[in-house]
């Protein structure tokens, strides 16, 4: 085992003194590698970033000229005393656990992640290690995800009654992962697919890579809704309720959503459908997940920590809950 800690927790983020980097730090450092590109993951400030090869486009389009180096999933990068390398995540498009051994020992950070494959996204692969840094973002057992193909089915039938009746469909999704994951699950016999320009822009970056999404209609100010009747229209969540989406009339709104799976958010969120449709791991997802990298040891982090932590002490596992600034950006 290496004398000075793999990994250790500060004010800035995870940070590891055998290398002098830290992962998806909150505040301002030298060298930052990062797990993928969502906002709370991937912040501006930094001198320099070392991400996949896939998630750096999405990246550079958000913080716009950095300094990027990028690397593909699997090789294993010298850094100071530590060996790093970045294995899939199943998060979104790009988005890696970050593996990192010193001295004989490894940690793995795990960003976010999900371990279902969605069609979109790089499928998670487990990576043995003796320490594990898991989310627990959906960390209780209510949660628990219905297949892939069962929730598209969903969507589709809401979809296929509305422009039958008249209505446009309305559904509100992040602009990076939900939304492509959404565009990938639609029929796209039912009707055109209309998108708002922050989901257009992500889309245009991740198509510009090969990844495959149907064809789409960008909503301009010149966009007549009624040239595109019974039109599937995706939205990110701040323009579901705006003048925006009221030029889409009538219409029925839906919000993808892993906390749709409880019934309060759901009508918080005061849309006519919730659809139980997440980017993260359900509970299952991450007992396997962590089960699968052999770990004697494991920090878990935004989301039910207190209650996992418990639940992984229970199971005989080392636990602890680590203090970060992650689970804003994504709404999961």
């Amino acid at each position: 085992m290496s004398k000075l800690p793999v990994l250790t927790f500060t004010k800035s983020g995870v940070y590891c003194p055998a290398g002098d980097f830290y992962i998806d730090p909150w505040r301002s450092v030298d060298r930052a590698l990062i797990t993928h590109g969502h906002a709370d993951h991937a912040r501006s400030g930094m001198n320099r970033y070392l991400a996949t090869e896939t998630a750096a486009p999405v990246m550079r389009h958000r913080l716009g000229d950095i300094a990027l180096d990028t690397t593909p999933y699997g090789e294993i990068h010298q850094i100071g005393d530590a060996r790093v390398s970045f294995h899939p995540a199943g998060h979104v498009p790009g988005s890696a656990q970050i593996r990192v051994e010193v001295g004989g020992e490894v940690w793995v950070v795990s960003g976010d992640y999900k371990v279902v494959s969605d069609g979109v996204s790089e499928p998670f692969e487990p990576v043995k290690c003796h320490t594990f840094i898991s989310e627990c973002t959906f960390g209780l057992p209510v949660f628990n995800w219905d297949a892939p193909k069962a929730v598209a089915a969903e969507i589709n039938a809401w979809w296929a009654r509305n422009a039958a009746d008249g209505r446009f469909s309305i559904c509100g999704a992040y602009a990076l992962g939900k939304a492509q994951r959404i565009l990938a699950s639609l029929d796209t016999n039912i009707g055109p697919i209309l998108t708002h320009g922050a989901i257009e822009n992500t889309n245009e970056v991740l198509r510009a890579q090969g990844i495959t999404l149907p064809e789409t209609i960008r909503v301009t100010p010149d966009v007549n809704p009624n040239d595109h009747p019974g039109a599937f229209i995706l939205t990110v969540p701040s323009a579901m309720n705006s003048t925006w989406a009221n030029k889409f009339r009538p219409s029925s709104t839906a919000f993808a959503s892993g906390w749709m799976a409880l019934r309060g958010v759901r009508r918080r969120r005061s849309a006519d459908r919730g659809f139980v449709m997440s980017d993260h791991a359900d509970w299952n997802g991450l007992n396997n997940a962590i089960k699968a990298t052999e770990a004697e040891r494991v920090f878990v982090t935004h989301g039910y920590t207190s209650v996992f932590r418990r639940w992984l002490e229970t199971q005989g596992y080392d636990a602890g809950v680590v203090e970060t600034e992650y689970g804003e950006e994504d709404d999961s």
